[in-house]
């Protein structure tokens, strides 16, 4: 019996994102149900009843909430292909450090410079500080994974669809900071269709953006 396969999802969200790029990388079939982040579902309230966000992956009727948690549990249930996670455990503590510095960081950072927060100047200091971080940890490898993508380069390349827009709202460019990260960026997105599939246009980003700040009184 084939599994059924559900994403909860939101078409402009870098997480839920990282689990599309996920379940293609595995050649996963699913089916992908958009929410309403102002409207929730029913389905969204039962699946997430502690967060009630997005991504949830349902998986033969079971919850898994969390795109990180999503990412692991998908990488150990399905793991006939493309690992996401090193074997070593030195590799992969290594792969889970990365993974929450970006966490911790990207999107908090980026949402101060599109909202046009006070501190936006600061915020832009500290994106490209934490982006060169992360040239820096990706070196001369063409992907954070090695020779292949992994849970870093899933993680983070979501987020490189959101850079027009950071780059718009903050009249700056990533390219000029971090050409290596922006080129990593499109390799990811020429060589694997999971990343291409899964990433919306720039421009598609930056008009979600220009609707949500009218939505919440900030234009």
């Amino acid at each position: 019996m084939e599994d059924e396969v559900v994403l909860l999802d939101f078409w402009p969200s870098s997480f839920a994102m990282r689990v599309k790029i996920a379940l293609g990388e595995k050649g996963i079939k699913y089916e992908c149900k958009q929410e309403d982040l102002f409207n929730k579902s029913p389905l969204l309230l039962q699946m997430n009843p502690i967060h009630q966000k997005i991504p949830v992956l349902i998986h033969n009727g079971k919850p898994i909430s969390e795109s990180i948690v999503i990412l692991r549990y998908i990488d150990e249930v399905w793991n006939h292909k493309s690992p996401l996670l090193p074997s070593d455990p030195y590799q992969r503590s290594q792969s889970l450090f990365w993974t929450d510095y970006i966490d911790k960081k990207i999107y908090g950072i980026g949402r101060r410079i599109w909202m046009g927060k006070e501190d936006k100047e600061e915020a832009k200091e500290e994106l490209m500080q934490c982006l060169k971080t992360l040239e820096g940890e990706l070196g001369d490898k063409p992907y954070f994974g090695g020779d292949s993508i992994g849970l870093v380069d899933v993680a983070l390349v979501p987020f490189t669809t959101w850079f027009y827009t950071y780059e718009r709202c903050g009249g700056f460019s990533i390219e000029a900071g971090c050409p290596k990260l922006v080129a990593w960026a499109q390799r990811c997105k020429e060589n694997y269709q999971s990343v291409s599939n899964a990433l919306p246009h720039p421009h598609q980003i930056y008009d979600y953006m220009l609707q949500l700040k009218k939505r919440l009184g900030l234009a």
